[in-house]
Protein backbone atom coordinates (compact mmCIF):
# COMPACT_ATOMS: atom_id res chain seq x y z
CA UNK A 1 0.00 0.00 0.00
CA UNK A 2 1.16 3.46 -0.73
CA UNK A 3 -0.71 6.36 1.29
CA UNK A 4 0.35 8.81 -1.04
CA UNK A 5 -2.65 7.70 -3.05
CA UNK A 6 -4.85 8.87 -0.16
CA UNK A 7 -3.01 12.54 -1.38
CA UNK A 8 -4.45 11.82 -4.16
CA UNK A 9 -7.61 10.84 -3.93
CA UNK A 10 -8.82 13.61 -1.10
CA UNK A 11 -6.88 16.39 -3.01
CA UNK A 12 -9.54 19.32 -3.74
CA UNK A 13 -7.87 19.22 -7.87
CA UNK A 14 -9.39 15.64 -7.98
CA UNK A 15 -11.56 16.03 -10.60
CA UNK A 16 -14.30 14.19 -8.79
CA UNK A 17 -16.72 17.23 -8.97
CA UNK A 18 -16.87 18.53 -5.14
CA UNK A 19 -16.06 22.41 -6.39
CA UNK A 20 -19.36 22.21 -7.56
CA UNK A 21 -21.17 21.78 -4.29
CA UNK A 22 -21.31 23.23 -1.36
CA UNK A 23 -22.63 20.76 1.65
CA UNK A 24 -25.50 22.54 2.44
CA UNK A 25 -23.60 25.94 3.06
CA UNK A 26 -25.32 28.20 0.09
CA UNK A 27 -28.73 27.85 1.90
CA UNK A 28 -27.01 28.27 5.46
CA UNK A 29 -25.33 31.10 4.21
CA UNK A 30 -28.61 32.59 2.55
CA UNK A 31 -30.46 31.79 5.92
CA UNK A 32 -28.11 33.86 8.44
CA UNK A 33 -26.82 30.30 9.46
CA UNK A 34 -23.33 30.93 8.52
CA UNK A 35 -22.08 34.71 8.74
CA UNK A 36 -18.24 34.61 9.66
CA UNK A 37 -15.83 31.99 10.86
CA UNK A 38 -17.78 30.80 14.16
CA UNK A 39 -20.61 30.29 12.86
CA UNK A 40 -19.01 28.08 10.32
CA UNK A 41 -17.01 26.21 12.61
CA UNK A 42 -20.71 24.90 14.25
CA UNK A 43 -21.86 24.46 11.00
CA UNK A 44 -19.11 22.38 10.03
CA UNK A 45 -19.31 20.69 13.31
CA UNK A 46 -22.50 19.71 13.21
CA UNK A 47 -21.92 17.64 9.50
CA UNK A 48 -18.93 16.17 10.54
CA UNK A 49 -20.73 14.53 13.44
CA UNK A 50 -24.16 13.77 10.88
CA UNK A 51 -23.28 13.48 7.53
CA UNK A 52 -19.47 13.19 7.80
CA UNK A 53 -19.79 10.05 10.41
CA UNK A 54 -22.40 8.08 8.07
CA UNK A 55 -20.24 8.73 4.85
CA UNK A 56 -17.58 8.07 6.52
CA UNK A 57 -18.89 4.95 7.74
CA UNK A 58 -19.86 3.40 4.60
CA UNK A 59 -16.31 4.44 2.87
CA UNK A 60 -14.89 2.58 5.33
CA UNK A 61 -17.66 -0.62 4.84
CA UNK A 62 -17.04 -0.58 0.96
CA UNK A 63 -12.95 -0.66 1.47
CA UNK A 64 -13.40 -3.97 3.61
CA UNK A 65 -15.55 -5.86 0.88
CA UNK A 66 -19.33 -5.19 2.02
CA UNK A 67 -21.47 -5.18 -0.89
CA UNK A 68 -21.52 -2.25 -3.01
CA UNK A 69 -25.46 -2.33 -3.39
CA UNK A 70 -26.18 -2.93 0.07
CA UNK A 71 -23.88 -0.02 1.10
CA UNK A 72 -25.89 2.07 -1.52
CA UNK A 73 -29.22 0.88 -0.29
CA UNK A 74 -28.51 1.82 3.24
CA UNK A 75 -27.25 5.68 1.95
CA UNK A 76 -30.28 6.06 -0.06
CA UNK A 77 -32.42 5.24 3.19
CA UNK A 78 -30.00 7.39 5.62
CA UNK A 79 -30.57 10.51 2.89
CA UNK A 80 -34.56 11.71 3.23
CA UNK A 81 -33.92 14.30 0.73
CA UNK A 82 -34.61 14.03 -2.95
CA UNK A 83 -32.38 16.61 -3.66
CA UNK A 84 -29.20 15.05 -1.65
CA UNK A 85 -29.95 11.72 -2.80
CA UNK A 86 -28.96 13.09 -6.28
CA UNK A 87 -26.44 15.17 -5.57
CA UNK A 88 -25.03 12.28 -3.86
CA UNK A 89 -25.57 10.38 -7.29
CA UNK A 90 -24.34 12.81 -9.42
CA UNK A 91 -20.87 13.27 -7.57
CA UNK A 92 -20.91 9.31 -6.97
CA UNK A 93 -20.67 9.15 -11.04
CA UNK A 94 -18.33 11.97 -11.85
CA UNK A 95 -16.03 10.14 -8.51
CA UNK A 96 -16.46 6.96 -10.49
CA UNK A 97 -15.15 8.48 -13.90
CA UNK A 98 -12.02 9.72 -12.01
CA UNK A 99 -11.20 6.33 -9.57
CA UNK A 100 -11.29 4.32 -12.97
CA UNK A 101 -8.87 6.53 -14.61
CA UNK A 102 -6.96 6.81 -11.99
CA UNK A 103 -7.02 3.34 -10.70
CA UNK A 104 -8.09 0.66 -12.90
CA UNK A 105 -10.21 -2.12 -11.22
CA UNK A 106 -12.54 -4.41 -12.26
CA UNK A 107 -14.69 -3.82 -9.13
CA UNK A 108 -15.09 -0.22 -10.29
CA UNK A 109 -16.02 -1.30 -13.66
CA UNK A 110 -18.68 -4.02 -12.72
CA UNK A 111 -20.28 -1.34 -10.11
CA UNK A 112 -20.18 1.81 -12.82
CA UNK A 113 -22.18 -0.97 -14.67
CA UNK A 114 -24.82 -1.89 -11.86
CA UNK A 115 -25.34 2.26 -11.61
CA UNK A 116 -25.26 3.68 -14.77
CA UNK A 117 -26.58 6.71 -13.25
CA UNK A 118 -24.28 6.89 -10.15
CA UNK A 119 -23.86 5.04 -6.83
CA UNK A 120 -23.76 7.06 -3.45
CA UNK A 121 -20.46 9.00 -3.75
CA UNK A 122 -19.45 7.70 0.00
CA UNK A 123 -20.12 3.97 -1.45
CA UNK A 124 -17.82 5.35 -4.65
CA UNK A 125 -15.30 6.72 -2.67
CA UNK A 126 -14.87 3.49 0.05
CA UNK A 127 -14.12 1.78 -3.91
CA UNK A 128 -11.40 3.97 -5.17
CA UNK A 129 -9.65 3.91 -1.56
CA UNK A 130 -9.81 0.08 -1.99
CA UNK A 131 -8.58 0.46 -5.92
CA UNK A 132 -5.70 2.18 -4.83
CA UNK A 133 -5.09 -0.32 -2.34
CA UNK A 134 -5.95 2.14 0.64
CA UNK A 135 -7.50 1.29 4.20
CA UNK A 136 -10.71 1.51 5.59
CA UNK A 137 -9.47 4.25 7.92
CA UNK A 138 -7.81 6.27 5.30
CA UNK A 139 -11.56 6.26 3.35
CA UNK A 140 -12.89 7.33 6.51
CA UNK A 141 -10.84 10.57 6.93
CA UNK A 142 -11.31 11.00 3.67
CA UNK A 143 -15.15 11.20 3.85
CA UNK A 144 -14.84 12.84 7.05
CA UNK A 145 -12.48 15.42 6.11
CA UNK A 146 -14.70 16.21 2.59
CA UNK A 147 -17.85 16.76 4.54
CA UNK A 148 -15.63 19.96 6.32
CA UNK A 149 -13.66 21.06 3.68
CA UNK A 150 -16.22 21.54 1.23
CA UNK A 151 -18.80 23.69 2.90
CA UNK A 152 -15.64 25.71 4.22
CA UNK A 153 -13.92 26.22 0.72
CA UNK A 154 -18.14 27.41 -0.43
CA UNK A 155 -18.28 29.88 2.28
CA UNK A 156 -14.31 31.50 1.22
CA UNK A 157 -16.43 32.33 -2.36
CA UNK A 158 -20.29 33.16 -0.73
CA UNK A 159 -18.87 35.57 1.96
CA UNK A 160 -15.40 36.61 1.00
CA UNK A 161 -14.53 35.04 4.09
CA UNK A 162 -10.81 35.05 5.05
CA UNK A 163 -8.86 31.51 3.74
CA UNK A 164 -6.62 31.78 6.75
CA UNK A 165 -9.81 31.37 8.68
CA UNK A 166 -10.98 28.78 7.21
CA UNK A 167 -8.04 26.67 7.29
CA UNK A 168 -8.09 27.88 11.07
CA UNK A 169 -11.78 26.44 11.20
CA UNK A 170 -10.76 22.99 9.82
CA UNK A 171 -7.66 22.64 12.25
CA UNK A 172 -9.73 23.22 15.38
CA UNK A 173 -11.87 20.32 13.92
CA UNK A 174 -9.09 17.81 13.86
CA UNK A 175 -9.52 16.09 17.34
CA UNK A 176 -13.31 15.97 16.48
CA UNK A 177 -12.20 14.29 13.18
CA UNK A 178 -10.04 11.74 14.57
CA UNK A 179 -13.10 10.28 16.84
CA UNK A 180 -15.77 10.59 13.96
CA UNK A 181 -13.36 8.36 11.80
CA UNK A 182 -12.71 6.10 14.83
CA UNK A 183 -16.45 5.86 15.46
CA UNK A 184 -17.02 5.39 11.57
CA UNK A 185 -14.31 2.36 11.10
CA UNK A 186 -15.68 0.83 14.56
CA UNK A 187 -19.04 0.31 12.97
CA UNK A 188 -17.57 -0.26 9.34
CA UNK A 189 -15.79 -3.38 11.11
CA UNK A 190 -18.80 -4.81 12.39
CA UNK A 191 -20.78 -4.77 9.11
CA UNK A 192 -19.30 -8.37 8.10
CA UNK A 193 -20.86 -9.83 10.89
CA UNK A 194 -24.32 -8.32 11.69
CA UNK A 195 -25.11 -6.17 8.60
CA UNK A 196 -25.24 -2.81 6.77
CA UNK A 197 -27.56 -1.76 9.51
CA UNK A 198 -25.46 -1.51 12.11
CA UNK A 199 -23.55 1.85 10.28
CA UNK A 200 -24.35 5.05 11.64
CA UNK A 201 -27.99 6.65 11.01
CA UNK A 202 -27.32 9.49 12.53
CA UNK A 203 -29.85 12.32 11.28
CA UNK A 204 -29.57 16.24 10.13
CA UNK A 205 -32.96 17.35 9.54
CA UNK A 206 -32.18 21.03 8.90
CA UNK A 207 -29.92 20.23 6.24
CA UNK A 208 -32.37 18.19 4.34
CA UNK A 209 -34.97 20.21 4.51
CA UNK A 210 -32.40 23.46 3.17
CA UNK A 211 -31.36 21.08 0.36
CA UNK A 212 -35.30 20.65 -0.93
CA UNK A 213 -35.35 24.80 -0.65
CA UNK A 214 -32.10 25.27 -2.12
CA UNK A 215 -33.06 22.89 -5.27
CA UNK A 216 -35.33 25.30 -6.23
CA UNK A 217 -33.51 28.09 -6.33
CA UNK A 218 -34.22 30.11 -10.15
CA UNK A 219 -30.24 31.45 -8.73
CA UNK A 220 -27.30 29.37 -7.33
CA UNK A 221 -24.04 29.18 -7.27
CA UNK A 222 -23.59 25.91 -5.78
CA UNK A 223 -25.36 22.88 -7.34
CA UNK A 224 -26.05 21.49 -3.92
Amino acid sequence: MSRAALLVLADGRFPAGGHAHSGGAEAAVKAGRITEAESLAEFCRGRLHTTGLVSAALAAAAVLGADPAALDAAADARTPSPALRGAARKLGRQLMRAARATWPSGELDAVALEFPKGAHQPVVLGLAARAAGLEAVDAAYCAAYESVSGPASAVVRLLSLDPFDASGVLARLAPELDRVVDQAVGAALRVADEGVDVLPAVSAPLLEISAEAHAGWPVRLFAS
